[in-house]
């Protein structure tokens, strides 16, 4: 490694921290500066987040691999990497189970003998995280060029510093971390993190962190399953309010006169069972943060009594005439159409107003495209580390199936269909293996779902015979392209897409163009 290569890897790296670039960017020339100084087949970033390292950026590995957390504590290459205060080399024949293992792209084999490196980053003196490089030579990294990713983990470093102070500028956070610290304490339990790198990913965090800085009362709405929770434990995260509690109710877990005392509370005597005083949810979040789930599931007598503390922070414990004054923001999920249950009288229309400050609708997991794998590597990683596995990941045809299928049950179908799927996948095994592989067979989709077969023939609408120009013509014709699509597909613009070889988003606006939406 020549002072001129060096130097040739490095210069794009100086130019680009007086650039303002997405943090996904950043990263990525990082790692492709860092191939360019020293060749390798894998490589990544990973971020230190408490004892989990989070992958930021890789190349070379299967793309769940971003969607994977890694505990730090079962996978000892790490350790010895983040212990150290420089690069630190592998040898070639270590025994020491390899995170990547199974992981590396166009590798189905085990990576029993490789090169191996890796070197932690600082950010202002306090250990930030890793960078790894793997090579299927055993040779390939010589003792000299250490030094060149110790140069390398210098600039990279600043990099990194540069990302988080421009990402700290643009979100206006004085300490993100620290506040999503004192939410997790304030919560009483772990943070979890929401995952994708999808358009109406990104869209809806955009909102998360609008909305969050106000005090507006929020009402997310999407289908089963999509992590409404997930939306609202984001939104307390991101508000004035994180370093106070949020507190949940499901509201469909409850009968009518439970629901009242578990939001308001109740005095000693106020019902059967009632042998002392207590705080309702209402109280409890005072100051905080009081998230409603299934709240289309209330009946209309506490809607009533809802809404008045709603309009006026004020309530009474069930059973006493006493008035205690609350200081909540309220944010309500559900999954049904509540403007329908309003039409038809099952809903409160001055309730839903009130609740309805601020509609956030969460998309489908179907409408994320390949997020949908990304969530997949965070919980392979969570069931290899449950199973005791060296590695658990998906065949290629396996990616394609979760690809493929509709997601009726959302994010957490796939959460349960990847742990049913690994422990059958493990009891079918004759001998424990190092690396298990999870196939399409495996994971047993509707065959009729994951079906990427072309329609019939006769599906597809003749030609009209159109008068007038060609424009109105061609138009028609796609208006009835458009609308057979979506008819085969129930009404699954998604799917229909996919059917016509186009992106969602591009069909959306051609239908709206063509009048269709």
């Amino acid at each position: 490694m020549t002072a001129k290569s060096l130097l040739t890897a490095l210069l794009p790296l100086v130019s680009d921290l007086s650039r303002e670039l997405p943090e996904g960017e950043r990263y990525r020339r990082l790692l492709e500066a860092m191939r360019a100084l020293l060749p390798c087949d894998a490589a990544a970033l990973l971020r230190l987040d408490g004892e989990w390292l989070v992958p930021l950026a890789v190349d070379g590995l299967s793309t769940d691999t971003l969607g994977r957390r890694f505990k730090v504590s079962d996978h000892p290459r790490f350790e010895i990497l983040l212990d150290g205060a420089g690069p630190t080399r592998f040898a070639a024949d270590s025994d020491l189970p390899d995170p990547y293992d199974g992981l590396v792209d166009g590798l189905g084999d085990h990576l029993e003998v490789h090169d191996c490196l890796g070197c932690p980053l600082f950010v202002d003196e306090k250990l930030w995280g890793l960078i790894t490089l793997d090579a299927l030579d055993p040779e390939r990294f010589e003792p000299i060029e250490l030094d060149a990713l110790q140069a390398f983990a210098s600039l990279a470093s600043a990099t990194v510093n540069a990302a988080e102070r421009i990402e700290r500028l643009a979100l206006r956070a004085e300490d993100e971390h620290q506040r999503a610290e004192v939410y997790r304490q304030a919560s009483g339990q772990q943070q979890r993190e929401m995952i994708g790198q999808s358009k109406a990913h990104k869209r809806l965090v955009e909102e998360i962190n609008l909305v969050g800085g106000s005090d507006l009362t929020v009402l997310i709405t999407g289908e089963t399953g999509v992590g409404k929770e997930l939306v609202a434990q984001a939104i307390h995260a991101a508000s004035p309010r994180a370093d106070k509690p949020i507190i949940s109710l499901n509201c469909a877990a409850l009968p009518d006169t439970l629901v009242e005392s578990e939001l308001f509370g109740h005095v000693r005597g106020a019902f059967t069972g009632a042998t002392s005083d207590r705080r309702g949810k209402f109280e409890l979040a005072n100051g905080g943060t009081l998230f409603l789930d299934e709240v289309g599931e209330l009946s209309l007598t506490v809607q009533a009594k809802l809404l008045r503390v709603l309009q006026s922070g004020q309530l009474q414990r069930l059973g006493s005439d006493k008035e205690h004054q609350v200081d909540v923001r309220l944010i309500a999920a559900t999954n049904r159409d509540l403007a329908e249950e309003v039409r038809s009288g099952r809903y409160r229309a001055d309730f839903y107003h009130r609740l309805s400050v601020y509609p956030l609708r969460v998309p489908a997991l179907r409408d994320r495209g390949r997020d949908v794998l990304l969530l997949s590597g965070f919980f392979l990683e969570q069931n290899r580390s449950r199973m005791g596995l060296n590695s658990l990941r998906l065949s290629s045809d396996a990616q394609e199936a979760l690809l493929a299928y509709t997601w009726p049950g959302n994010v957490r179908e796939l959460e349960h269909l990847i742990g049913r799927s690994a422990l059958k996948a493990l009891g079918n095994c004759k001998v424990r293996p190092k690396i298990l592989s999870l196939s399409a067979a495996d994971l047993d989709l509707p065959r009729e779902v994951v079906d990427k077969s072309p329609a019939p023939a006769t599906e597809v609408p003749a030609i009209p015979l159109i008068s007038g120009d060609l424009r109105s013509a061609t138009e028609a014709y796609q208006r009835r392209l458009i609308g057979a699509a979506l008819e085969r597909n129930q009404d699954n613009w998604a799917s229909a897409a996919r059917e016509l070889g186009l992106d969602r988003a591009n069909l959306g606006r051609m239908a709206k163009r063509l009048g269709m939406k």
